[in-house]
């Protein structure tokens, strides 16, 4: 696959991988997928929204699946894994009884990671009563069983691909605002014997340490396990109130830049951060990372080390498109500095 040179990640010439015209239903964007290998093929768990390109309707959110081959050329299903009915029909002991269908909005911004030869899912949950982050199980990526679903307000989950200390590792991404006066928020991590029950939360990473942003932070795609560490991504954030970076929604205002950073964390203990990257992993520069519904933004999702220690990072850009980008681990490895 030919590239195109940027360090320490080169885009890939086909970019995007998967656009709204890839897609058997009616959707205006794809994005903020999730990648995984499984049983000989990648494995994609992606995001569309439905309705104007100004404002779409969050309750026609789905989660749809592709398989590829070679990680570079996709086949979408013809059905959605998750739509609206199939949402309310899985989650319905969670809050039908009390509240009705009306207070499951959405399920969105899908992850996974293949931990011992099953398939995990992170995903966000828009409800009347607040955000919250799941996690799931399958074996199939169809027939998910529910394994816990957080308190509001929490989202961006990720999960390592292997248990550390015999215990399955998250990173997460909660939002107070009571105590904030700006958009600030962190990345946090947790343990769990068996995906039901987590707990030992620990703050991993303030908002105020990533030398790549000026506001928020959150997970991206799971880790991978290098000889040094946990090789991380994360986003990052860069609010700017006076440049405006074009956006398709209604209100016509965008000032958010979202970057894609890394971190390296102890193999034994993921809790300690062993160094980062003081520069951005990945940032705008493709008119499709630059124009879409929210320009100027790279959200990681998929992070796949190959057998020749290429690593390909699967990414949501401007919010509209899935894209792709590779790079060798040991010019990856050589971005991050001591953590002091």
């Amino acid at each position: 696959m030919t590239t195109v040179d940027t360090k320490p990640l080169k885009r890939i010439t086909n970019n995007p991988i998967l656009s709204e015209d890839d897609i058997p239903w009616d959707c205006m964007s794809v994005f903020n997928a999730g990648v995984c290998k499984w049983e000989g093929k990648y494995k994609m768990l992606f995001r569309t929204d439905s309705g104007s390109k100004e404002k779409p309707n969050a309750r026609m959110t789905r989660i749809g699946l592709a398989s590829s081959d070679d990680g570079y050329t996709w086949t979408v299903d013809e059905e959605p894994v998750f739509d609206q009915d199939k949402m309310r029909s899985w989650l319905k002991g969670e809050y039908a009884a009390r509240f009705g269908d009306e207070e499951l909005v959405r399920i969105y911004d899908p992850r996974i990671t293949v931990i011992d030869g099953e398939i995990y899912l992170c995903f966000a949950l828009d409800t009347a009563h607040g955000i919250r982050g799941g996690v799931a199980r399958s074996t199939d990526f169809r027939n998910w069983t529910l394994l816990h679903i957080s308190l509001p307000e929490n989202r961006n989950m990720v999960l390592f691909p292997e248990r550390v200390n015999g215990k399955i590792v998250r990173l997460d991404r909660p939002f107070p605002l009571y105590f904030r006066t700006k958009e600030s928020f962190d990345i946090w991590i947790s343990e769990s014997p068996d995906g039901y029950h987590w707990g030992n939360h620990k703050l991993l990473l303030g908002a105020e340490e990533a030398e790549c942003g000026n506001a928020k932070i959150g997970p991206g795609a799971p880790p991978i396990k290098t000889e040094k560490g946990w090789l991380t991504t994360f986003h990052a954030v860069t609010h700017n109130p006076d440049r405006n970076l074009g956006t398709w929604a209604h209100h016509g205002e965008w000032y958010k830049e979202y970057v894609a950073g890394l971190m390296l964390l102890d193999l034994e203990n993921p809790s300690k951060i062993i160094g980062m990257s003081k520069e951005p992993l990945l940032k705008s520069e493709a008119p499709y990372e630059l124009e879409g519904f929210r320009g100027s933004v790279i959200f990681p999702g998929g992070f796949i080390l190959e057998d020749d220690n290429t690593v390909k990072m699967y990414y949501g850009a401007a919010d509209t498109v899935v894209a792709l980008a590779e790079g060798k681990l040991e010019d990856l490895l050589a971005t991050i500095q001591p953590w002091t």
